[in-house]
């Protein structure tokens, strides 16, 4: 068997470049819907009586699930209110949040729309006038020390975030508020009111209900006090101690994996959430060195579930027969939802300069980034042409395409982008063949995380674009761990040797694509000490800016798409930024040699479970579907 698997393994890298990363927009806040149970869910299994083995190599094959393309160096910390903490598993909270550990109020679900009770019990209501949402709490649950989860816990939650400057309560500061509790399962969150007396926007009160954990409040005294009310003490915690009301909690951690153990004592148990406990026991990352490493691992049924980008991952179950599937059974095989985007340091020399910024975007050549470092796994710019939207429907009938088309480029443009910069006077005078602006030559540096190496592939063509137009741009792979810090603390100037860099953009989720233009290009993010939401590049523009404030409260369709047109036309015109590909919110390759029941285009489930991994949102609902394929 060894001997076989070796031989797959060589095979499987020889035929394939193994590469890696990382609805309709509501235009009202949508309403919540009652969370039906899970479809044909399997019988709960009887909760295993065995103690947790110590040696977390060691764990039964048929009570784990493994994850690859979410870790890929070690775990800082456990601490929810961080987004420092190097924890893809277990502390990560978007739109869709990542409930394992952690928990949210509501569920939401990219494939209908809608917001399904976690927490929460039943529908959030808006009163009347728009200015506050009630939320009833369940009353079976409780925090992992057995104390029950109150309407008290979120309220200081909330105020916690706000005292602390954390991500969330820098990111919802100016819609919410307060968050009060009017009893022990009743939450009030009132909004931000604007001049009409409504909320100022009430989408981003839905993305709280999604997408903010909601924290014990004895603990997160605790932590206070050992961290003596120092802000930056308290979200650099790794909070080892952390109370949570989850599913699973950490049971071993270094720099090789991180483990995750059920919490038999969950809550979600109750009839009035799952009615059982999730199938898998654990629940484990293996850091990989790099995407080679951890495709070769999903071929050989070390790993069930990859977020990885697999590339022609399509000769896994055609040419090798494994049985690895996709949600969707062809090209692109999975959902574009988010434009992974290459941002410009506008600090860098020239940088500052549209005609620089517009012909090396214009430059670079698209359809070598979608042909090789995405396999085809994306639709072209031909196919979806460039604008803030992602290519599905809904989002793409939110602008006038027209109005825009002379804006648009679908890259390899060398003679334009050269005429482009001679018409701007940035020439090479000197005669080396590198352009120079106001007597400086234009050297750049383009980067990404090392081991992503879809991303790095895709970097490297923008910077054979730059050379192709007289700019000399060469890449730098730093480790994640460095390059995270150091692109989201937009408090200081970019060090050299990011002038270009890729991050990803918004997704699906309650606010899209409001969401996602605000994260590109809204100039509130300028200057934040702790940035995980976007406009790394720090650009800033006050039209933008009133469009983006204006667009939540505007219902009128007609309107709204001459708004979207308007940002896109910015965007396009002025190019801080510029998307290299479209892909998937999260890539869902399963492996269902040990574990079945995942999600699939057309599976019957309903509510559909969404190919999130079976982590985020109503993904999780996933884990409750899982049985094993031989379960003797």
């Amino acid at each position: 068997m060894k001997k076989l698997l070796s031989i797959l393994s060589v095979l499987v890298i020889a035929s394939m470049i193994l590469t890696a990363c990382g609805t309709p927009a509501a235009t009202e806040a949508p309403a919540a819907t009652q969370a039906p149970a899970v479809t044909e869910a399997p019988a709960a299994t009887e909760a295993p009586t065995m103690e947790a083995p110590a040696d977390a190599n060691a764990l039964p094959r048929n009570e784990t699930l493994y994850f690859n393309g979410l870790q890929w160096s070690a775990v800082v910390g456990w601490n929810p209110y961080s987004s420092s903490m190097n924890n893809a598993l277990a502390v990560t909270a978007k739109d869709a949040a990542r409930v394992v550990m952690f928990e949210t109020l509501y569920l939401y679900d990219m494939l209908d729309g809608g917001s399904y009770p976690l927490l929460a019990d039943g529908p959030y209501t808006w009163d009347d006038a728009q200015t506050q949402v009630t939320v009833k709490l369940k009353k079976a649950a409780h925090w992992s020390d057995g104390t029950p989860l109150t309407a008290d816990d979120v309220a200081y939650t909330w105020d916690t975030n706000l005292k602390y400057a954390s991500n969330a309560g820098n990111n919802f500061k100016d819609f919410i508020d307060s968050v009060t509790a009017s009893d022990p399962q009743t939450v009030v969150i009132k909004a931000k009111l604007g001049a009409d007396g409504k909320a100022v926007n009430p989408l981003m009160i839905v993305s709280f209900l999604d997408g903010v954990y909601i924290c014990q409040k004895a603990w997160t005294q605790t932590l206070e006090a050992r961290t003596g009310g120092d802000a930056a003490k308290f979200l650099a915690d790794p909070a080892e101690d952390a109370v949570f009301s989850g599913p699973y909690h950490k049971f071993f951690a270094d720099d090789t994996k991180v483990v995750l153990v059920r919490d038999d004592n969950y809550w979600g148990q109750d009839a009035s959430m799952w009615g059982k406990l999730p199938s898998p026991k654990y629940l484990v990352h293996v850091i990989y060195k790099d995407n080679a490493a951890g495709s070769v691992a999903l071929a050989q049924g070390e790993v069930d579930i990859s977020q990885q980008f697999n590339s022609n991952v399509q000769v896994l179950w055609m040419n090798y027969g494994l049985p690895i599937s996709t949600y969707l059974p062809d090209a692109p095989y999975g959902i574009g939802a988010t434009l992974p985007t290459a941002f410009y340091n506008l600090k860098s020399p020239g940088l500052d300069q549209v005609a620089i910024r517009k012909a090396i975007a214009m430059a670079v050549d698209y359809p070598t980034i979608i042909a090789n470092a995405m396999t085809n796994q994306s639709a072209t710019f031909t196919q979806v042409p460039r604008s803030l939207m992602n290519p599905t429907a809904g989002e793409q009938a939110l602008y006038d395409h027209a109005a825009v088309a002379d804006l648009q480029w679908v890259g390899n443009d060398i003679e334009g982008a050269k005429k482009m910069l001679d018409d701007a006077g940035i020439k090479d005078t000197n005669g080396d063949g590198n352009r120079e602006y106001n007597g400086q030559e234009l050297h750049y540096v383009a980067t990404c995380p090392n081991g992503w190496s879809d991303w790095q592939a895709a970097i490297e063509v923008v910077a054979a674009a730059g050379k192709k137009i007289g700019i000399d741009i060469t890449t730098n792979y730093p480790e994640w761990g460095v390059y995270q810090t150091v692109v989201t603390k937009s408090d200081t100037p970019l060090p050299e040797g990011y002038d270009i860099f890729m991050m990803w953009s918004d997704g699906a989720g309650p606010t899209q694509p409001w969401g996602r233009i605000r994260h590109l290009i809204s100039s509130e993010f300028v200057g934040q000490a702790v940035n995980w939401n976007g406009n790394w590049g720090q650009y800033s523009n006050p039209a933008a800016d009133e469009l983006i404030k204006a667009l939540p409260t505007e219902t009128d369709p007609a309107k709204l798409k001459e708004m979207y047109t308007e940002l896109v036309k910015i965007y396009l015109t002025d190019v801080p930024s510029f998307t290299l590909m479209y892909r998937p919110d999260l890539f869902h390759t399963v492996n269902e040699s040990v574990w079945t029941g995942f999600p699939h285009d057309g599976d019957g489930t309903n509510p559909p479970v969404p190919p999130m991994i079976c982590t985020d949102g109503w993904s999780i609902a996933c884990l409750y579907n899982l049985t094993l394929v031989n379960p003797n």
